[in-house]
């Protein structure tokens, strides 16, 4: 699978993969994917198209939009990486920018493989309403920054 063809190919496919998912559309998405696939985040793994729609059901129980801004885009071969900013509206209203990173590994210029990477923090400060969990929150980035700041 090297080649100029296949590295432009994983490309279109990965650009299609956000597209799909922006508009919502757990059809194209599936498309996507290998059958045999693996989606990792979270510390947890999903497995095959029923993983696949599990976490998409899970990503729009928690997310009413989402965009997706590239920063960096590597391919070689048959992996693909991408820094990217998602930006996205809760159901509760307020928006979350998020720096994410992923890493895609495709058979067939189909994902075989997706390991997502993100700060669960970017999440837990929108979505934290009460003083006390606001409180945790704040002493929890405090103490992660220890020695890196001032």
């Amino acid at each position: 699978m090297e080649g100029k063809h296949s590295t432009e190919e994983i490309r279109n496919v990965a650009m299609a993969l956000d597209n799909a998912i922006e508009n919502k559309r757990l059809d194209a998405v599936l498309l996507c994917f290998a059958d045999d696939c693996e989606i990792e985040l979270l510390r947890n793994s999903l497995f095959g198209k029923a993983g696949v729609e599990k976490w998409f059901d899970w990503l729009f129980k928690n997310i009413r939009q989402i965009k997706f801004q590239p920063v960096v885009t590597m391919a070689e071969g048959n992996i693909l990486f991408e820094e990217y900013i998602m930006r996205a509206r809760l159901h509760s209203g307020p928006e979350v920018k998020s720096k994410q990173s992923e890493v895609l590994v495709f058979e067939n210029d189909r994902i075989k493989s997706l390991r997502i990477y993100f700060d669960r923090l970017d999440f837990a400060d929108t979505v934290a309403k009460d003083p006390v969990s606001k409180a945790v929150l704040n002493r929890i980035i405090k103490k992660s920054l220890e020695g890196l700041t001032d």
